[in-house]
């Protein structure tokens, strides 16, 4: 009697978890990702979760100091990526979603802080607190590798994900200051997001935001993610 030959099981679906955004705005930024294979050399996935900005600094009062930020601060935000991949076939030994691949992406970036600030000039005294709202939407396209390791481990490189990226950037006050106090708040905040806010001098840093609070600018921006998951 002959032998029926086992095949191998097909494995359409990953799950996984973001593992760059934690590194670089904390670990509140939790993201998590769904990847389902179409076919033998393609696939769609996305990845949703929260976003939160990088914690800032105590800033101390000095003689040459306006400002200071207090411990207290509340955060909002989210991030959401979906993407479609192409395996290249011809790279490739293996079926998706193992392998070298291509394909484009699309994404959005809410990230959100109120904050209370220690304000002390000739014609203010007293507390301030801020809304600050950061909004990024991005379209490109992506290479990348994914390695399947004992059959269920995934471990996915987005290497190069260029894009064209619309950002805009905003600080509400909740009380009025005059102009020269307005600027000098801004001033400061903007210092504090050029140390804390990678890539914020390449795409963000504007005189408009430092006069007035706001400043709203389309410029480039890059992918690159390391995802570790489990294939099923």
């Amino acid at each position: 009697m002959q032998e029926k030959v086992k095949e191998e099981r097909v494995r359409k679906n990953t799950i996984r978890l973001n593992l760059t955004n934690p590194l670089i705005f904390g670990e509140r930024s939790l993201i998590l990702g769904y990847e389902r294979t179409i076919g033998q050399h393609q696939s769609f996935s996305i990845n949703a979760g929260l976003a939160t900005l990088p914690k800032f600094n105590l800033i101390s009062i000095e003689d040459d100091s306006l400002i200071q930020l207090n411990k207290s601060s509340k955060d909002k935000g989210f991030n959401i990526t979906g993407d479609y991949r192409f395996y290249l076939a011809s790279e490739n030994k293996h079926r998706a979603p193992r392998g070298i691949y291509i394909g484009p992406y699309a994404s959005h970036v809410f990230m959100g802080r109120e904050n209370t600030w220690n304000l002390n000039t000739e014609s203010f005294q007293g507390e301030v607190k801020t809304d600050f709202r950061f909004n990024m939407t991005a379209i490109g396209a992506q290479l990348g590798y994914q390695f399947i390791i004992w059959k269920r481990v995934a471990l996915d490189f987005v290497l190069i994900g260029p894009s064209i990226a619309w950002y805009s950037l905003e600080a509400k006050l909740n009380t009025t200051l005059d102009p020269d106090d307005e600027s000098a708040l801004y001033a400061k905040i903007d210092e504090i997001l050029q140390e804390r806010f990678p890539g914020y001098t390449f795409v963000l840093d504007d005189v408009d935001f430092k006069t007035s609070g706001t400043t709203n600018t389309q410029s480039f921006g890059f992918r690159y993610t390391i995802h570790l998951g489990y294939h099923f």
